[in-house]
């Protein structure tokens, strides 16, 4: 297997591994917790470090994992006072606890390959050179981890899927139903603390948090049912991995930095032209409806002075400016709209109401 497509599988693999707990996070309103876990694991690394004095052991992978607990432990401690917010809680303890293994690195490892730029940025051209043997195959080390972590996440989503699906949306029914609301919520913390860690050494913290919350907040934005999210996010996450790869070649540039840009612009694209929640969807249903209320104050107005003495009046299209207080362009395209759908039309200068038209009338005083 070539150095290229080992990189560009990597990518699809950690791209797959992150969104998966990246679907609940940002159901649960804790997309930030993931920016801190994926730095303060930084700590965990130091401390197992210091204790071991080895960059191989495995006291730093345990004491990532457990360190991206810690920090959700301590965040809920501070929001749980109820003297600051959650968001206010992250603040608090992420800049400390990554500050602190900061001053770490600085004080008691700036002589060892350990810094703060391989878990901010990483870099996946490098991750085919650090290899293992596997089962009797040669393969990049940053591949197995994330095929196992991914093996992992799709093992919980499928044993725990109901379990997740009711704590994410009805936490007080879980509980009132048997479940252990607090218990899946640090499963789930420690699987986004297990993903940050195998997955940061080849690609940095900033891809990880890319790659987990950007997909299904993009997701989110299509689709209101959950299967629907998880597999869209998936499929979001590995077109910018792939995407960003090329473009990173093509442009000579980082490549996680690229694949992070990638997957804002699938969010930005998105949140613009979303079907249903876009913006521009949004705007153009601000007006439909501001049309649709248009007509429905015309026709109404129209059905009131229908048959009275001062329809000669009330019925004619001037009129409309200064009753209704509508600019005289917009009142010209209103009447033209009620027209061409055939709610009004005219008799000499006056307007009258169609068939059609009373019956839309009728339906407005009855919604």
């Amino acid at each position: 297997m070539s150095p290229q497509l080992e990189v560009q599988l990597i990518a699809v693999i950690v791209a797959t591994t992150c969104t998966l707990p990246g679907v609940f996070l940002v159901l649960r309103r804790m997309a930030m917790l993931s920016d801190a876990i994926s730095h303060t694991v930084l700590l965990g690394i130091v401390l197992a470090y210091l204790i071991s004095n080895s960059l191989t052991s495995p006291l730093l992978f345990i004491g990532a994992v457990a360190m991206g607990v810690i920090t959700v432990w301590l965040v809920e401690l501070v929001s749980g006072s109820r003297l600051v917010h959650e968001d206010s809680a992250i603040g608090l303890v992420f800049p400390a606890l990554f500050a602190l293994a900061v001053l770490l690195i600085s004080r008691f490892a700036g002589n060892v390959h350990l810094d703060t730029d391989s878990v901010l940025l990483g870099e996946l051209a490098f991750a085919p050179f650090d290899r293992i043997v596997f089962f009797g195959l040669d393969l990049p080390r940053a591949l197995v981890g994330g095929i196992g972590t991914l093996i992992l996440n799709l093992t919980l989503l499928l044993l725990f899927y109901k379990e997740l699906k009711l704590v994410t949306f009805d936490p007080a029914l879980a509980a009132t139903l048997g479940f252990t609301p607090t218990l899946i919520h640090y499963g789930l913390m420690t699987s986004v603390s297990l993903t940050a860690v195998t997955a940061f050494d080849a690609v940095g913290s900033v891809l990880v948090v890319a790659l987990m919350i950007a997909p299904p907040a993009t997701a989110y934005l299509l689709t209101d049912r959950l299967p629907r999210m998880i597999v869209l996010s998936v499929a979001i996450g590995i077109a910018a991995a792939l995407s960003g790869y090329w473009l990173a070649r093509l442009f000579d540039v980082s490549i996680a930095g690229t694949m992070a840009t990638m997957t804002g612009v699938a969010f930005l694209g998105t949140f613009l032209f979303a079907p249903r929640r876009g913006i521009v969807a949004q705007v153009r249903q601000q007006q439909i409806n501001r049309e649709r209320f248009a007509l429905q104050m015309l026709t109404l107005h129209l059905l009131n002075h229908e048959g009275t003495g001062n329809a000669g009046v009330e019925c004619h299209p001037h009129h409309l400016i200064e009753e209704l207080r509508w600019p005289a362009s917009f009142a010209v395209t209103i009447v033209r709209r009620a027209e061409q759908k055939g709610l009004v039309q005219r008799q000499g200068e006056l307007l009258i109401l169609t068939e059609q038209g009373r019956q839309f009338a009728d339906a407005a005083i009855v919604a």
